[in-house]
């Protein structure tokens, strides 16, 4: 069973979301926050699998509560999709940036909510929609020019081109194909590289691909 707190300020959208997941029978809501004070608390309590974290609350908002979430050892397993009204949100990459595993657009069809939250649940993360690697790009291409990250060199020659097609968002198979690796390889080499580099999961790996200059917005699109 997936186990999902929803956290936004106005009521309608969370009982829109709760009547949606509710109606799986593998997906479960433990709890309702209104505010990011609340979220983290629910967290602590519930240690849902997944937090559908509203972006823009009052108070304590969506960006530090996914800080605080992602940042404490006790909740490592639980994993945070930002929800946001529009896809172009500069608190979206930073969300991304603090350790958020994805995010959803909140007029997303009822699929794409349900395969979204099955996704992040089983460890995944919400790259693979163009609109991701669009956003990610789009801000990327905003900072100084990036610097290699010393963190890095913990990495072989083939976990770096791995890495650089995490980046360039192919998955596991895609990036298998592309090097003619099989698909348990491929895997094994990208859970390798997030233990080196000690990320949470693929979003992280796809920033920091950004932010070292491992890959340019735009490459391979």
């Amino acid at each position: 069973m997936i186990r999902v707190v929803l956290a936004d300020d106005q009521t309608l959208v969370r009982a829109g979301f709760r009547s949606i997941l509710s109606g799986e029978d593998d997906i479960e809501v433990v709890g309702e926050a209104a505010d990011g004070e609340q979220a983290v608390a629910l967290a602590h309590e519930q240690l849902p699998d997944v937090v559908l974290m509203d972006i823009r609350m009052p108070g304590t908002d969506g960006l530090e509560a996914t800080r605080r979430i992602t940042t404490d050892p006790r909740l490592a397993a639980v994993r945070v999709v930002i929800l946001t009204t529009f896809d172009m949100d500069d608190h979206v990459y930073g969300a991304l940036r603090a350790g958020a595993s994805g995010f959803l657009v909140k007029d997303t069809e009822p699929m794409e909510l349900l395969h979204g939250v099955r996704v992040v649940a089983r460890g995944d993360a919400l790259i693979a929609p163009a609109v991701t690697r669009r956003l990610i790009s789009e801000f990327a291409n905003r900072r100084k020019q990036p610097a290699p990250s010393p963190r890095l060199n913990a990495l072989t020659d083939r976990e770096r081109e791995v890495m650089g097609l995490v980046g360039a968002g192919l998955s596991n198979d895609e990036i298998a194909a592309q090097l003619v690796l099989s698909p348990a390889t491929s895997k094994t080499h990208v859970s390798r590289i997030m233990t080196k580099l000690g990320v949470r999961d693929r979003a992280q790996l796809v920033i920091l691909a950004y932010e070292s200059g491992m890959i340019t917005p735009g490459w391979m699109a």
